[in-house]
Parts: structure tokens; sequence; C-alpha cells
């Protein structure tokens, strides 16, 4: 089970960081996964990281931004954002993959998602 945590409503520019928490597997056996769905769009990939850690993946529009990262210790996925825009503006969403997947976009490979929270970023 993952519960997300830590969306809000953010001005142009600021800054979020996203939490997941993983409960109920051994969360280090998986690769991790941030999308976000926005009104009226698919859900699309944001960053990944592979099971260490020490491999991370993103979205060509938030590069730069956004910062992925993992504690396993703490069964936690974090997604650090910045420069926040408001075409960033969507429900996001963490995903658990197959540790093969990692840095996968395609929805279908993660067996596992969160709840959601929503992020929303105002100009």
């Amino acid at each position: 089970q993952l519960q997300a945590s830590g969306g809000g409503l953010v001005q142009v520019g600021g800054s979020l960081r996203l939490s997941c928490a993983a409960s109920g597997r051994t969360f280090s056996g998986y690769a991790m996964g941030w999308f976000r769905q926005a009104p009226g769009k698919e859900r699309e990939f944001v960053a990944g990281i592979n099971r260490s850690g020490d491999r991370v993946y993103y979205a060509e529009p938030v590069k730069g931004r956004f910062t992925i990262s993992r504690d396993n210790a703490k069964n936690t996925v974090y997604l650090q954002m910045k420069s926040l825009k408001p075409e960033d503006t969507a429900v996001y969403y963490c995903a658990a993959a197959p540790p093969w997947a990692a840095g996968n976009r395609g929805t279908s490979f993660y067996d596992s998602w969160g709840q959601g929270t929503q992020v929303t970023v105002s100009s």
C-alpha cells in the first residue's frame, strides 16, 4: 500500500515536497516512480528511481526543477519540486514497479499506486 502526501496550493516559483510512504511490502525491492495527471489529460511520468536510489530518471519538463529520492529505512520516496509553474498543476501519484522497470515511463509497468495528492500552482 502506498500513501502519498504533501500536496497543496503554492504560488508560481514556489516549492513543495511530496512524500510517499509504503507499507505491506519490501520497499527496497521495488523501483518507484512519480506520475501526474492534469484535468482532461493522460497520466504522465514525472520521475523514477531504482531500488538503491543511485539511479534517477526525469521527464524533460521537470528536469532541473524536481528531485526524486528515497529512504529505504523509512520506506518512503520523495519528490522535491522547485520553481513550480502553473503547468505543474495536477494530481500526483506515486507508484511501485519491479526493479527491472526502473525509470520506465509507461503506467502499465507499475503494479501498485498511491491515492494521489493534489498540487495546484497559482499564477
